[in-house]
């Protein structure tokens, strides 16, 4: 038993003081900290309870959604503006867990999830530069075929777990967060690092820096948006490869388009290659096609996991011609 402190944050900025100190995490839902505490991967001195701050969901006057870092999972699925106008966040979350799991997990929680890949469990055995810089990398050599494609370095191709981060990217989520600083945003494609030489600094955030606030911009276009989660077994797994997409199709022409795709990057990755290629262009499976080719030409494949380059392809070309309603 490693032993730490246990402290309840009275606010935000009570919070901030707290987790200011060397050694401590801010604990929300748990589903994911508490398991690697237990597997003496995070190692925490203290730990600052912040799920009795925000938890609501609210609308700004100019029509954003606001939804606190302290909020349930479900509660977001489960919101009538958010399956209205953000239906690919709803599907996201509800093919990202169980329900017991969703009834705990956090949005803040959520953001700050990490990886599962099996040598950064393994700490008796395994190599792993996310638990331990500088130790090595024994994915890049060992069992991978659930591992990153896109992004990667010879630091770690481990991928990003969370569903709903890909979706929140998709989406144009802006990330409020308050330090020592004072408070910023963080767009959500930006929020999350790739491996470089660093792969255990897995976020831009600072050092006693916390999540308040998740913002979904209004836009008509995020409406019109899916997602689709391609896995081993129907029941709750990882994702092999994830698409979320936002299509706005004018008189057969896309007008704006938005495609991350998670399970291939060490971050939920932004498909900004393909939409380039495809705004202004004819809303056909064609076009569809040489967009998903462009975005995952430079891909790099290992001995367990090529398949995911032509999975990811046709998994994007399949969710773009169902936002058009097959008819591409």
């Amino acid at each position: 038993m490693i032993p730490f402190s246990y402290s309840r944050a009275s606010d935000v900025r009570d919070a901030v003081a707290k987790g200011a100190v060397s050694g401590t995490k801010f604990l929300g839902g748990g589903t994911n900290l508490v398991d690697l505490m237990r597997e003496t991967i995070e190692r925490p001195t203290g730990l600052v309870d912040v799920t009795g701050l925000s938890a609501a969901i609210t609308e700004t006057t100019a029509g954003d959604l606001m939804i606190g870092a302290a909020t349930r999972n479900t509660a977001v699925a489960e919101n009538a503006l958010i399956r209205t106008r953000y239906p690919a966040l709803t599907r996201a979350i509800v093919a990202g867990a169980s329900a017991q799991i969703r009834n705990m997990a956090t949005v803040g929680g959520n953001l700050m999830q990490r990886c599962r890949c099996i040598y950064f469990y393994d700490d008796e055995g395994s190599h792993c530069n996310k638990r331990t810089p500088g130790d090595g990398c024994d994915a890049l050599r060992g069992f991978n075929r659930s591992h990153a494609i896109l992004g990667a370095s010879d630091a770690c191709i481990a991928v990003h777990p969370s569903d709903m981060c890909v979706a929140l990217t998709a989406l144009d989520a802006i990330v409020h967060v308050e330090g020592g600083g004072g408070s910023r945003s963080v767009a959500m494609k930006d929020f999350h690092r790739l491996p470089g030489d660093r792969p255990d600094i897995e976020t831009t955030l600072q050092p006693g820096d916390l999540i308040t606030a998740i913002e979904l911009p209004a836009a008509s276009i995020s409406a019109h948006s899916t997602y689709r989660k391609v896995r081993d077994r129907a029941s709750y797994a990882f994702a092999l490869v994830s698409v979320c997409a936002t299509l706005d199709i004018e008189d057969g022409q896309v007008r704006a388009i938005r495609i991350a795709l998670g399970g291939v990057a060490h971050k939920p990755w932004r498909a900004e290659k393909a939409e380039a290629m495809l705004r202004g262009k004819s809303a056909s499976e064609a076009n569809f096609r040489v967009a998903a080719e462009a975005e995952l030409a430079d891909a790099r494949t290992f001995e367990g996991n090529a398949f995911k380059v032509e999975l990811a392809k046709r998994t994007i070309v399949s969710v773009l011609t169902d936002l058009t309603g097959g008819a591409a």
